[in-house]
């Protein structure tokens, strides 16, 4: 197995989803689309696209989203896997057919997302929803938003979760995921990102303290799903 990950800006590396990577001993590469050539996909099975601050629509400013776009579509054609993280979800959705288009409002910080029918049945998502310590399954949890943006749903695949400012926060098509939420984030990427955002900083890192290390268990064993799984999907948990 081999990991293709896109970055479309310095600033919003993989994050956790490397450190798991390491930790598992599986290959990988990061490419930095801003100041590296487009890579060739080669042996790669599985590609993730990561966040950034531009539109999915400004493919005139920035013509290396158009190339993301086509390789997430070849990728989901043949089969291969995909996930995508905000702007990444933003980009499977075009490639899907879908509409990307600007919310009503910026959802910046910690905010719950919910389950919905899709989600409960998925088995990769009742992963994403066990408490990593007690072991209990939530439909409703905490989980890092930065975006100002969201999508349809593309036809044929599956809508996850939804936040109370954005219907559709996840969907699945095939075996490939798309969030809208950073299930990727490191504590200094969450500084470092709001530290120029309209926020209230104390908030945000008394909110940081509170929800951190379970978000991160939380993401880990998503991971471990996803980066092992077959495709195959089943049953979520209880509600």
């Amino acid at each position: 197995m081999s990991v293709l990950i896109l970055k479309n800006v310095r600033t919003e590396g993989p994050g956790t989803i490397e450190d798991y990577l390491v930790s598992s001993g599986k290959a990988y590469r990061v490419v930095d689309l801003a100041s590296e050539d487009f890579p060739q996909a080669g042996d790669s099975d599985t590609l993730v696209m990561l966040g950034g601050p531009m539109s999915v629509n400004e493919v005139d400013r920035y013509p290396f989203i158009l190339k993301e776009i086509g390789l997430a579509a070849d990728f989901m054609k043949e089969g291969r896997k995909v996930f995508g993280v905000c702007l990444g979800a933003q980009i499977m959705a075009k490639a899907l057919g879908a509409r990307v288009y600007p919310g009503t409002a910026k959802e910046i910080g910690w905010y719950d997302i919910e389950l919905l029918n899709g989600g409960l049945r998925d088995s990769l998502m009742g992963r994403l929803a066990l408490h990593p310590r007690a072991g209990d399954f939530w439909r409703r949890f905490r989980v890092f938003h930065w975006h100002g943006e969201t999508f349809d749903i593309p036809e044929g695949a599956e809508r996850l979760a939804r936040s109370e400012l954005y219907m559709n926060q996840a969907f699945r098509y095939k075996s490939s995921y798309a969030f809208q939420f950073h299930i990727e984030v490191k504590r200094e990427m969450i500084y470092e990102w709001l530290g120029s955002e309209p926020v209230d900083m104390d908030t945000v890192r008394r909110e940081t303290d509170r929800y951190y290390e379970d978000y991160c268990g939380r993401a880990r064993s998503f991971y471990h799903a996803f980066f092992n799984d077959s495709g195959k999907q089943g049953p979520g948990g209880g509600t």
